[in-house]
């Protein structure tokens, strides 16, 4: 396998525990809102759509995932020829809760901006829970985030991220998952 292509598959291996979260809340569904109701100035502090049914089972869901990739990259890794990075729990759970805190914070700013739930927000859509999951990781795992995030991995991250985020997206609204495609 070529360096770059190497480079593409650990850094997308690396952060599924991240990217999966959110996808698992929404499936989840509904339950008491985060911000019960609160507002701010008049606006909802997060709205409806950030629960804490969601919250839980997007970061147990990623934080599951990593334990699977843990047990699964020995296989995946010698089949595809890289050697894949395990997850410490403080990695899993920085990356699965960080994921969901930085989407929880999106919404925060969303509703400071005066945008109503489900309103896009181009970059900030995109790169939320990225940020989130890898500030979270690095506060719990510090050593694996440096280790494991190198800035050829980071830059995959950040310029493959968006064009999953809106496949992922719009798939979730034709399957009639989510009420906007973005």
């Amino acid at each position: 396998m070529t360096p770059w292509l190497e480079t593409v598959v650990v850094a997308l291996w690396t952060m599924l525990p991240a990217y999966v979260p959110n996808n698992a809340a929404v499936l989840s569904g509904g339950g008491r809102p985060i911000d019960a109701g609160r507002t701010l100035n008049g606006r909802r502090l997060l709205g409806d759509g950030k629960t804490w049914r969601g919250t839980a089972v997007g970061t147990g869901v990623g934080v599951a995932l990593a334990l699977v990739l843990d047990a699964a990259a020995p296989a995946v890794g010698d089949a595809l020829g890289v050697p894949l990075p395990s997850f410490p729990l403080p990695a899993a759970v920085g990356l699965a809760l960080g994921a969901m805190l930085g989407d929880i914070g999106a919404s925060f700013l969303k509703r400071r901006l005066g945008r109503e739930r489900g309103a896009a927000v181009p970059g900030l859509d995109q790169l939320d829970f990225v940020v989130g999951a890898l500030l979270l990781a690095a506060l719990l795992a510090p050593q694996w985030v440096a280790a494991t995030f190198t800035p050829p991995r980071l830059l995959v991250v950040v310029v493959a991220t968006p064009v999953l985020h809106v496949v992922t997206n719009v798939g979730a609204y034709l399957l009639g998952l989510k009420n906007e495609p973005w």
